[in-house]
């Protein structure tokens, strides 16, 4: 029985043009997105076998694979939703005149400023050596907001950090239209943002169960 399975899309494969064209929406989502979540089932069938014939000369690279796999499949099923059109409220900036002034305050409190911010958490999308992505997460031993400069899925990030906004920085996500331009992908990814979105996950990650407690 397959305990992952691959989320419908929020739109339709254009509703993102001309940032990113229906082509790439399509392959991203129908191709490489499924194959995580087969990935990620395929490794937890693999676990078992392996527990049943404790065959444990396997579980190292069964574990990576389950790494890689499962936070890909988490990493795409945020991406997908911190992304809307222009036309629908995406891009620019969180404002409080918006409903997003807690989002706002606290990427202010932890950057210096919303320009800070945005240039930090492009430079860390733009700047990953090959495979990656660049995330604002919220971290919750400190309570403050961070730039992650996330390796492949899973790699180089904090323990117990909750992505809340998720830039794709592998080729797969913009080739097709931007050709080898990443930094130009990154530039017109912000014009789709989806504020409202990434202030939910940020309220909800606060609102979890602390890590340390005093």
């Amino acid at each position: 029985m397959a305990i992952y399975t691959l989320p419908e899309l929020p739109y339709d494969y254009a509703a993102l043009e001309p940032v990113i064209n229906p082509q790439i929406i399509e392959l991203h989502h129908d191709k490489h997105h499924a194959a995580y979540v087969k990935g990620a089932n395929d490794t937890l069938e693999q676990l078992a076998e392996a527990r049943d014939k404790e065959a444990w000369s396997s579980i190292n690279g069964l574990e990576k694979n389950l790494a890689f796999h499962l936070s890909g499949h988490i990493l795409h099923s945020i991406y997908w939703h911190n992304m809307t059109a222009p036309k629908e409220g995406g891009g620019g900036e969180p404002l409080a005149a918006d409903g997003v002034g807690e989002l706002a305050d606290a990427i202010t409190e932890s950057f210096g400023s919303f320009a800070k911010f945005k240039t930090q958490l492009s430079k860390a999308a733009a700047t990953t050596q090959g495979s990656g992505w660049g995330v604002l997460a919220y971290e919750p031993v400190s309570g403050r907001l961070i730039v992650e400069q996330v390796y492949d899925h899973q790699g180089n990030v904090g323990q117990g950090s909750v992505p809340i906004l998720v830039f794709d920085a592998w080729e797969h996500a913009f080739y097709l239209q931007y050709k080898n331009q990443k930094v130009d992908f990154i530039d017109a990814m912000w014009g789709v943002v989806n504020w409202q979105d990434v202030a939910k996950r940020h309220a909800e990650a606060k609102d979890r169960t602390p890590l340390i407690t005093p």
